[in-house]
């Protein structure tokens, strides 16, 4: 279910990312109608949902390095969010000087560090159920279970 609800965050994301900036905007800044965004926020938040959408489908079949970088990501903002503030800040906006934080936005760094992280945990497990319980794989005379202990 959480898979599913990431997937359909990250369709909306890619598809219609100004929503989802201008949400961020309104919980992490004062100020946010001051705001001059560069070209590359749009960019920024459609390849973020882009990452979600394909590790969460690929599942183990994705990258092991896009894993990794979201879940360092992650991980840096649960533990250390400033300095990623501050990159994301300089990256999407021109004037950085001029924004004015809302004392919440360390912990909703941290929350979305919690986001990435659970992203990435959900991409390493494959969402489907073992087709078969564990006394008909005992069952089964083709197990290698039974092939071990009869060689």
């Amino acid at each position: 279910m959480l898979r599913k609800l990431l997937i359909g965050f990250g369709l909306a994301e890619i598809a219609k990312p100004e929503p989802i900036i201008g949400l961020c905007e309104r919980i992490g800044l004062r100020n946010p109608s001051e705001t001059r965004r560069r070209p590359l926020a749009r960019t920024g938040a459609r390849l973020e949902g882009l990452l979600f959408v394909w590790l969460l489908v690929r599942g183990r079949k994705g990258s092991t390095l896009v894993t990794g970088v979201l879940g360092l990501a992650g991980l840096t903002l649960v533990l250390v969010p400033q300095p990623i503030i501050e990159l994301s800040q300089y990256l999407v906006y021109a004037n950085t000087d001029d924004l004015e934080l809302q004392p919440w936005v360390v912990p909703a760094a941290r929350l979305l560090g919690v986001l990435y992280l659970t992203v990435t945990l959900l991409s390493r497990s494959t969402g489907e159920e073992p087709t078969a319980s564990a006394s008909e794989t005992d069952a089964d005379p083709s197990s290698s279970r039974l092939r071990l202990r009869s060689s």
